[in-house]
């Protein structure tokens, strides 16, 4: 303190520190900083008087307001809820295969499916529905079980193949190889009649009598495929597990089959009648049969 003294060229009194001639002047905080400080502190504690600040071991302070942010989206979500909920009524109440007569309901159900689609979906058969080896493409025009809306309704709410549920698709493909029902020549053998069918291989007497003794019950006798069986189709150029001949042997061999998720006890059968008329509109939907109309179901509220 006693070596504090005002430094003449500035006028502002130094803090009396020295070092090798150098002094520190003690100048004051601008007013206008001083002032800001001041506001943010007050701020702070109005804050965390009024709103959640402090964690506490289980929960935490819930402030005078009690705002939260959980709680702001969950007056949002039923806000949206309730804009929404003559659409779902009215989508609940309408059959599938008549949703194509209001189009405004069916273009109301295509956006919901779109989103449910990016949720769940996606992993499988990719963001644009292309699918990938093992996973059905559901742009095109090739169904195993159907796909027109009602077909494709009941795939997803009982899956393929889930263990458990009756009504789920079902088939099976015996493995030739592994069970040694035929030789390997002979699995080469019927793997070229059966790429013969699309031009890609050479049929023979042996490999017809081979298809015909042990496929043809389930694919056809032109390979043509039967849905009833969830056989695909032969002799087109869309081929699940690969089409070239070391695919087609392995697959006859010990085949490959393909399961999907029973949808029904996943999701509510609004979001799953959604979820098919997405997947219908994407290209390859197929018609449906016709159905007596209801007068009672309309969504002429709807904005």
């Amino acid at each position: 303190m006693a070596n504090k003294r005002i430094d003449e060229p500035t006028g502002t009194e130094t803090v009396g520190h020295e070092w090798d001639g150098i002094e520190e002047l003690d100048t004051p905080m601008p007013r206008w900083w001083l002032w800001s400080l001041y506001a943010t502190i007050v701020w702070g504690i109005v804050y965390v008087v009024l709103y959640p600040a402090w964690p506490l071991l289980r929960t935490g302070t819930e402030g005078l307001l009690g705002w939260s942010s959980r709680g702001q989206l969950a007056k949002e979500i039923n806000a949206e809820d309730e804009r929404r909920a003559p659409l779902l009524s009215a989508l609940s109440r309408i059959p599938i295969e008549r949703l194509p007569e209001d189009s405004k309901l069916m273009r109301a159900a295509i956006d919901g499916g779109r989103a449910a689609f990016r949720v769940n979906c996606v992993q499988c058969h990719g963001a644009g529905a292309a699918g990938g080896n093992g996973y059905p493409n559901l742009n095109d025009d090739e169904w195993l079980w159907g796909g027109d809306l009602k077909a494709i309704e009941y795939t997803l709410v009982y899956g393929i193949r889930q263990p458990g549920i009756d009504e789920t698709r079902s088939s099976m493909m015996p493995a030739f190889g592994r069970d040694e029902l035929l030789t390997p020549a002979e699995i080469s053998t019927v793997a070229d009649q059966v790429l013969s069918f699309r031009g890609k291989g050479k049929a023979t007497p042996a490999g017809a009598t081979l298809y015909e003794n042990n496929c043809a019950s389930c694919h056809g006798p032109g390979g043509e495929g039967m849905r009833e069986f969830g056989s695909p189709n032969l002799t087109d150029a869309i081929w699940l597990f690969g089409k070239s001949k070391d695919s087609v042997v392995s697959q006859i061999h010990n085949p490959r089959l393909g399961v999907m998720p029973a949808w029904g006890n996943r999701l509510d059968p609004v979001t799953i009648k959604m979820l098919a008329a997405y997947v219908h509109s994407l290209g390859g939907g197929e018609d449906f049969v016709e159905v007596a109309k209801d007068p009672a179901i309309t969504v002429d509220e709807q904005p």
